[in-house]
């Protein structure tokens, strides 16, 4: 993808799909993903969690 395809696509992103989290949603940070789809995660608070989360965007599978 060129420079100027991914420029495109993220100002799209930005000024179409802008997603504001609800009262019950919150952006965190991924730390680490210590396997078996688990992923360590903290909060702008600074607060840690390890779970799983399944909004997480999935693997491409390959077409064969």
């Amino acid at each position: 993808m060129s420079q100027a395809t991914k420029r495109k696509h993220v100002v799209k992103e930005v000024l179409g799909e802008h997603i504001v989290p609800s009262d019950q949603q919150q952006i965190v940070r991924v730390l680490r993903t210590p396997g078996n789809n688990l992923h360590e995660v903290e909060t702008a608070q600074g607060q840690r969690f390890l779970g799983t989360f399944s909004l997480l965007t999935p693997l491409k599978r390959e077409k064969r």
